[in-house]
């Protein structure tokens, strides 16, 4: 008989007690599993939640304040002092969330990189590359086969969002396509997701990729994302005097704080119709309105607070459609949270310490 040690049998225990799932719930992976998401879903909602930080990035921060306080986005904005790149920006989420070995991948490329490491690493990727150039509108996919084991790999369109964007391709000396315009197509947002094996003969229809699966990936990027925004733009920035990070970012011309970003990303999510949506929420909100809405919620806060290793989720019906719903719990990534909380006359809580958890962000995923 094989003894595990107690810290291994603890993890698992919490593990096991942080779900909290409905009977009709079966997250086994079936192709027939109708509590699964097919991967074109699963990679839309990927994509979206990449497109709406990138979007934040580029719109809020990049261009906002190049021209309010002439804060420049640079390649080299270690040494510069400067803002990273809409690029670099997602290039360091990308890497973030990929090095946590969860399963799903995704990077940016092109068929015209500034850097070969960016360019397409197979046939596919180059066909992928070339069918969205012509077809901007919608995504290449196809269910593939590496060593043996199948996933699924979708390639978005990237788009010239942001005017850095097009300067920093059309000036740069090792860059081999100098005549961007907004909008044009620069490259591809790579997304691999793995797929259980089914036999050779499954369609992709038929795959499902289990719920609390696809919102870990998610929040992955979701997480990604705010360690990058947190520790390479305000934290850093913060050190040097260049900018603050404010409540009142728009009047005060400065950085949004981390936990706005996120609420912003939410909102596009949210514009899109998708049917995804994402929020924070908090047992002592400094805003009443991001206080939890249900009993779910408060017993998710609850959960992540003593438990922060793993989400709480719940299987549930609402006016006759099927969701998946989880609250992951939201840590103080930056010291700017910790502030403005402890130092906030409308907080219930001032005794913040940098990591702790504040409270959770609230994830729901429809059903098919």
């Amino acid at each position: 008989m094989i003894k595990l040690p107690l810290t291994v049998l603890f993890a698992l225990f919490l593990l096991i007690n942080s779900f909290h799932v409905e009977s009709w719930a079966n997250p086994s992976g079936d192709p027939k599993n109708s509590s699964g998401i097919p991967p074109k879903s699963a990679t839309d909602y990927i994509h979206s939640v990449i497109e709406a930080g990138r979007t934040i990035y580029s719109e809020v921060i990049v261009e906002r304040l190049g021209v309010t306080i002439d804060l420049k986005a640079t390649e080299n904005w270690k040494e510069e002092n400067t803002l990273p790149l809409p690029a670099q920006f997602l290039l360091l989420s990308s890497t973030t969330s990929n090095a946590k070995d969860i399963g799903m991948d995704y990077r940016l490329m092109s068929l015209w990189p500034i850097s070969e490491k960016n360019g397409p690493k197979t046939k596919f990727e180059k066909i992928g590359l070339e069918e969205i150039l012509k077809s901007p509108d919608k995504p290449f996919t196809k269910v593939v086969t590496i060593q043996g084991k199948p996933f699924f790999k979708a390639i978005y369109p990237d788009l010239a969002v942001t005017k850095a964007c097009i300067n920093c391709h059309n000036h740069h000396p090792k860059s081999p396509k100098k005549d961007f315009k907004m909008g044009d197509v620069m490259g591809g947002i790579s997304i691999l997701l793995p797929l259980n094996s089914q036999g050779a003969n499954t369609k992709e229809e038929d795959y499902r990729i289990p719920a609390e699966v696809v919102a870990d990936y998610i929040h992955s990027i979701l997480e990604s994302d705010r360690q990058v925004y947190s520790k390479h733009v305000v934290n850093r920035l913060q050190e040097k005097n260049i900018v603050y990070a404010s409540e009142n970012w728009w009047e005060d011309n400065a950085l949004l704080l981390p936990a706005q970003f996120l609420l912003n990303a939410s909102d596009l999510i949210i514009n899109k119709n998708i049917d995804l949506d994402f929020k924070l929420i908090s047992s002592w909100p400094i805003n009443k309105h991001n206080g939890p809405a249900n009993e779910f919620e408060r017993k998710g806060l609850k959960n992540v607070v003593r438990h922060p290793v793993r989400p709480f989720i719940e299987y549930r019906e609402i006016g006759g459609r099927k969701y998946f719903q989880a609250v992951y719990p939201d840590f103080a990534v930056s010291p700017a949270c910790v502030s403005c909380h402890n130092d906030h006359p409308n907080s219930p809580k001032k005794d913040f310490k940098l990591n702790d958890v504040m409270g959770g962000i609230v994830m729901t995923l429809p059903l098919q």
